[in-house]
């Protein structure tokens, strides 16, 4: 199973989390795609790139299923297995105030660390062959 997170492509805070995303994904199975990009476009995904509520999108590739805001961050750390599973106990507490929580957050990530200047690194060969465009 595989699956693509879709990210904020302007956004240095959102950079830093997919690199981190990507050291942490022993097995290799989350792509990554800016909101920005012509697969967010085509999976009509390209509205979630507001710069003031940026959304963070996973797409589970095997039903197509989508995730946004905190259901994303839960389903991103069912994929990413091992003891990061226990991110998946979120589920118990209400979406509301667990949206509530992403979106000032999403509202406030130019002010966090990382959130300002140049995210970039540069991407080694197996970053690449998981970035989708």
């Amino acid at each position: 199973m595989s699956w693509v997170l879709f990210f904020d492509g302007d956004c240095a805070f959102c950079t830093k989390s997919v690199n981190r995303v990507y050291d942490l994904d022993e097995r290799g199975v989350v792509h990554f795609s800016p909101l920005q990009g012509e697969l967010a476009r085509q999976h009509g995904l390209a509205k979630h790139a507001d710069p003031r509520e940026g959304t963070m999108v996973v797409l589970r590739e095997e039903d197509g299923a989508l995730f946004l805001r905190s259901d994303a961050v839960i389903e991103l750390a069912r994929a990413l297995g091992g003891w990061r599973r226990i991110g998946v106990l979120g589920r118990l507490v209400p979406r509301a105030l667990r949206d509530g929580i992403y979106r000032m957050i999403a509202r406030n990530r130019h002010r966090l660390p990382g959130g300002s200047g140049d995210a970039c690194r540069m991407p080694d060969a197996g970053f690449r062959e998981r970035l989708r465009p």
